[in-house]
């Protein structure tokens, strides 16, 4: 990668363009979402003309794919953290809670409603693999939590969402389960259902935690 010392002014400058396009990006995507993201809109804001601006980005999907890899490099890279300071499961749980929280568009972007006619490249989902691979390695790690279930059969024959992760299909099941009941729980909070219902959102999401790795709070 070339330091920014290395870059000619006008890449320095390009860069500083294109950051502020992102700025502004997530501004739409806060007030309308991402569905209403206007490239046109940006300009106006920004005090350029609509051709101008498409000189840094083609379009709205390639506004988009750099918004959705940012998201997802930034928690592949919290992952990776947690997971090199020896994260288990609840740490890495945690962990996902406080990036969730720190910018909830950022999280509905990846894990909310899909954007109408917005397919992701490749490399993003190569990224989303890496976040799972972390998450699986481990629910790997945990220990057995009986016998096989019948989903774990069905895991078996499976399993291409692993991506060639080794993981047995407890583990696979663990994943699963860590995934859909935790992100079911944030995409509630940051969406304000929990609201005037009287209880705190965060001890709800460690007794979920509890119940998927076989935990229990005293």
């Amino acid at each position: 990668m070339v330091s920014s010392e290395a870059k000619s002014p006008r890449e320095r400058y390009r860069a500083q363009v294109r950051a502020e396009i992102k700025e502004r990006a997530w501004e739409q995507i806060a007030a309308a979402g991402a569905s209403a993201l206007s490239l046109n809109a940006i300009a106006k804001r920004m005090g350029m003309s609509g051709p101008a601006l498409y000189r840094y980005f083609s379009g709205r999907d390639e506004l988009i794919t750099e918004l959705v890899r940012d998201a997802y490099r930034s928690l592949a890279d919290t992952f990776g953290a947690a997971s090199q300071a020896g994260a288990d499961v609840a740490a890495l749980a945690h962990a996902l809670r406080g990036w969730a929280l720190e910018d909830p568009q950022r999280y509905f972007l990846v894990y909310g409603t899909p954007v109408p006619g917005y397919h992701a490249p490749d490399d993003i989902t190569a990224i989303a693999s890496e976040i799972m691979a972390t998450l699986l390695d481990a629910c790997a790690a945990l220990p057995s939590d009986g016998p096989a279930t019948p989903f774990d059969t069905h895991l078996e024959g499976h399993r291409d969402w692993a991506d060639g992760h080794p993981a047995p299909p407890a583990a696979l099941r663990r994943a699963l389960a860590f995934w859909t009941r935790l992100h079911g729980a944030l995409s509630l909070e940051l969406a304000g259902h929990f609201t005037g219902m009287g209880f705190d959102p965060a001890q709800l999401f460690a007794a979920e935690l509890d119940d998927l790795t076989g935990l229990r709070s005293v």
